[in-house]
């Protein structure tokens, strides 16, 4: 029973890590709108994603290890934030720049199927 719990705890902390990555993104992307902290709403709204995203990265490191944790919530951040600055911003698409984007997605992916073995 011990190791049922073990491993649901394990799957709440990939999802609760996943979140956090995404709020991160929104984080990143709200600063772009707030022009320094000067527009209310949208600084609210940053700071909320902040303080989300932070508390969903602890909530994760309950059951994954830090690097581990820390490695896959900036990369998920990182991706997203440079999709989004594509569509939103019209930031460029190169080849090279989505090739470094799948990069990051690889290695991603590479710890978390690490963190299964």
């Amino acid at each position: 029973m011990a190791t049922l719990s073990a491993s649901a705890g394990a799957s709440g902390a990939w999802i609760a890590l996943f979140a956090a990555g995404l709020f991160e993104v929104g984080w990143a992307v709200g600063l772009k709108y707030t022009q320094g902290f000067t527009r209310p709403m949208p600084s609210a709204l940053t700071v909320a994603a902040m303080a989300v995203s932070l508390y969903l990265l602890a909530v994760a490191l309950r059951h994954l290890p830090l690097g581990t944790a820390y490695a896959v919530w900036t990369g998920v951040g990182t991706v997203g934030t440079a999709l989004l600055g594509i569509v939103l911003f019209d930031e460029p698409a190169t080849a090279a720049r989505l090739g470094c984007i799948l990069c990051i997605v690889a290695g991603i992916a590479g710890l978390k199927l690490l963190a299964n073995s």
